[in-house]
């Protein structure tokens, strides 16, 4: 029955409640079955145990709705449960245009921030068609289906409200689209690691002090990023190349990094990384973690040491975002359906070319310039912000 030839069909709304068991759904619709009425829609919800299920159906034949009511009530009662029988007229009302899919990161998630978020979407003109928890460890992510209002100036709106109350927040439009196949496209360093390779690389060669000065002069704009990336590989001039294999195995992986590949590549997602680092650490990452594609700087070695130059084409902020709109093109996949992430100022022109930018533990230059951010030390968040329930992860995991 469509949704035209049911607007103007008498219907009962059957609201059933209380401690769920095995056999409620069923025994619902076998009793009603008796009375010969089609199923409009059904909502079902549980939670710590209790059970909420409600059936949109058709009313009966003159004459029976008193005898149904009466058999619903009398099946409830047996079980204890509650039932609530309200009678109206056709489905639910139609959803307003503009759909978009909220995702909310909480470590903690209070009511509070809940009530903000809420509000401000009724603000914007939105309406909360549904709500559902997508995880409850290591964060609580819940995730609202909006409609009435576009995604981008609601996305912007709830971007300044969270940022304010210090929750996560991720807007992107509803449809299709979202389960398509898709890139993503990670920085490396403080992003899918937790080190800064030049800093490694400058501990073995006792110049760390030397590299976090010429990185300063970078942040205080001093220098760009070509110019501090000449000065600091300079620094390891005559080092050792067996100094590489000792990197590659001081290397810490960001908390959840592993889970999040693991989940993207078994959802049949490809996955990449860009860095201004060096390819002696990200070719070694991509065998390890069975990415797709992988490029940064290289390091320069002549005769079994480092010259202190780095050779081949830059990977600076401009070439990350360019690599992005390669990568796409190789995996096939449009620049829209990309997600890239990243934290610092050298990965904002990739995550404003993505389909979904996501600031991680980011600098607040990058957090306000992305389209969303994750402040959270766990990585795999990010896949809730996809839609990607917790359960869903364990599933792969299993897989």
């Amino acid at each position: 029955m469509s949704a035209s030839q049911t607007s103007d069909v008498p219907t009962l709304l059957v609201k059933i409640f209380g401690k769920d068991r095995p056999g409620i759904t069923a025994g619902l619709f076998d009793t009603l079955a008796a009375y010969s009425v089609d199923v409009v829609d059904i909502e079902q919800v549980v939670t710590r145990g209790r059970i909420v299920l409600c059936a949109l159906v058709t009313k009966p034949a003159a004459g029976s709705e008193g005898e149904l009511r009466a058999t619903v009530h009398n099946w409830a009662e047996s079980l204890r449960l509650q039932a609530e029988i309200i009678s109206g007229t056709g489905d639910n009302r139609p959803r307003g245009s503009g759909r978009s899919h909220v995702t909310v990161l909480g470590h903690p998630l209070t009511a509070e921030s809940t009530a903000t978020i809420a509000a401000r979407i009724t603000a914007t003109g939105g309406n909360i068609d549904r709500i559902f928890r997508l995880a409850k460890y290591p964060v609580t992510a819940v995730e609202f289906a909006v409609s009435g209002v576009e995604t981008e100036p609601l996305r912007t709106a709830l971007a300044t409200t969270a940022a304010q109350i210090g929750v996560d927040v991720a807007v992107v439009s509803a449809g299709l689209h979202r389960r398509a196949q898709r890139l993503v496209v990670m920085d490396v360093d403080s992003t899918l690691i937790q080190d800064e390779v030049i800093e490694l690389f400058a501990a073995h060669a006792g110049c760390e002090a030397e590299v976090a000065e010429v990185t300063e002069r970078a942040m205080r704009g001093e220098l760009d990023f070509e110019q501090s990336l000449h000065a600091r590989v300079a620094l390891l001039a005559g080092l050792d190349a067996s100094v590489v294999d000792k990197v590659r195995s001081e290397v810490r992986l960001t908390p959840g990094a592993r889970t999040l590949i693991r989940t993207l590549k078994t959802l049949g997602y490809q996955v990449g990384v860009v860095s201004g680092g060096f390819t002696q650490v990200t070719d070694d990452l991509r065998e390890r973690l069975g990415l797709d594609f992988a490029s940064a700087n290289t390091l320069e070695i002549v005769d079994g040491k480092l010259t202190g130059k780095v050779t081949g084409e830059i990977v600076d902020r401009a070439g990350k975002a360019r690599l992005l709109r390669r990568f796409a093109g190789e995996a096939g996949v449009p620049l829209s359906q990309t997600v890239a992430i990243g934290d610092g100022a050298n990965d904002l022109d990739m995550l404003n070319a993505a389909g979904l930018g996501v600031a991680f533990n980011a600098k607040p230059v990058v957090r306000e310039a992305a389209h969303t951010a994750v402040n959270v030390p766990f990585l795999d968040a990010v896949l809730y912000l996809l839609g990607v329930t917790r359960e869903e992860v364990e599933a792969a995991d299993l897989a």
